[in-house]
Parts: C-alpha cells; sequence; structure tokens
C-alpha cells in the first residue's frame, strides 16, 4: 500500500471500530475540560478522571478556581504528578480567564495557548472536544502510531501533526484522533505490538515479519 492507500485504510477500518469516540476525560464545560486536559500532562486519563471530582468539588468555574489557594489546589491534584507546576498553572490561568475573558475558555487557539500551563495539544484537544473545531492533537499514542504504521517520518509531534492533518480529511480529524488513542491503548500498545501483531499492523503490512524490517514506500 501507498502511504495514502494506508490513510484510506486506517480511516475505513477505525471508523468500523470505533462508531462512538467519547472524550475520555470526565467534564461538564469547557473549563473543567482545560483543567482535565492540562492535568493529564504525563498523567494517566484514568488518574485525571480519580482526581477531578474532588478538585471541581472544590471549584468548577475560573471565578472559584482563583479564589482556591495554590496550595489547595495542589494537594488535591498531588496524585496527578507535576503538582507544583500544574497547581500554579491552573490558579493563574483561573485569573486570567475572569480578568481577560469574562470567566470564558476563549475559542481560539492562540488565546488559549497564551494561557499558563497550556501548550499546543492542551489547546487542540480543547478546540476539538470541547467546540467541535477541527483539530488533530498529537499524544504519544497517536505519534508512536503515524510513525509505526509508516504515515510520518516521527521526527516530531509537530511534524506528525502536519503529515496527519495532510493525509486524511478535515471533517474526520477530532473523531480519529481519539479513535487512534483508543487502538493504541486498546491493541497496539509499546510493548504489546512490534509492527507485526495488532490486527491493523498484520492488514497493512501483511508481509512483515518480527524482527524484520520493512522497506519505506
Amino acid at each position: 500500500m501507498t502511504k495514502a492507500e494506508r490513510a484510506a485504510h486506517l480511516d475505513r477500518r477505525l471508523d468500523e471500530m470505533y462508531p462512538e469516540t467519547p472524550v475520555p476525560l470526565d467534564h461538564r464545560d469547557p473549563f473543567t475540560l482545560l483543567v482535565a486536559v492540562l492535568l493529564s500532562a504525563q498523567c494517566t486519563d484514568v488518574r485525571v478522571n480519580q482526581v477531578t471530582p474532588a478538585l471541581f468539588e472544590l471549584a468548577d468555574t475560573p471565578e472559584a478556581m482563583m479564589e482556591v489557594s495554590v496550595e489547595d489546589i495542589r494537594e488535591v491534584i498531588r496524585p496527578c504528578g507535576l503538582s507544583p507546576r500544574k497547581s500554579q498553572a491552573i490558579s493563574k490561568l483561573s485569573r486570567i480567564l475572569v480578568e481577560s475573558h469574562a470567566g470564558e475558555v476563549p475559542c481560539d487557539f492562540a488565546a488559549l495557548e497564551a494561557l499558563p500551563g497550556v501548550g499546543h495539544k492542551t489547546a487542540s484537544v480543547v478546540m476539538a472536544q470541547a467546540f467541535g473545531v477541527p483539530a488533530f492533537p498529537v499524544d504519544t499514542h497517536i505519534h508512536r502510531l503515524a510513525q509505526r504504521w509508516k504515515l510520518s517520518d516521527g521526527r516530531n509531534v509537530e511534524r506528525t501533526e502536519f503529515d496527519l492533518k495532510r493525509l486524511f480529511p478535515k471533517e474526520r480529524w477530532n473523531a480519529l484522533h481519539l479513535q487512534i488513542i483508543f487502538y493504541g491503548r486498546e491493541h497496539c500498545t509499546a510493548r504489546g505490538c512490534d509492527g507485526t501483531v495488532c490486527v491493523l499492523c498484520r492488514e497493512l503490512f501483511p508481509r512483515r515479519r518480527q524482527g524484520v524490517s520493512v522497506k519505506k514506500t
């Protein structure tokens, strides 16, 4: 298969396997999603979902969160890791939302990425999942599988995002990035598949054998 043929095959098969794409992080609105995505950095979605109920009971709006001390936020989110940095970011971005955005999460990439602790991936998740704006957030699963499936050379996440956006229809980006994540977690894990084991790897590269490299197309 050519790269375009592999992309088309993956698009069809992933949509068959995951017709529903629920957001993995529990949230109520754009603000709680933004906080949850920020907490998910170097932390599992499962752990984040265990922590956020207590955090959102403490405060679930920017107005309420800016009144909570950084120390109290840090204590609640400690299990997520990087709690000193994340608690500072949550406190500061809440104040900025109140003072500069009327307490609303902006539907704007530049405005989101200007918030403390919010990088391009976090902004992309919020734009896609809270506002329905086409985006292709690239996490570790997507970055790994794009390289494994030879959709991108994997030099960096920016290049992977660029390559995937060129290969897949824009209207599929939001669902597809979740479908790839679900598949990577369930079937094509870093240790569970080396490019020869899972069903999609076998379909894409039927002649590939364990320990044998395949010529790039």
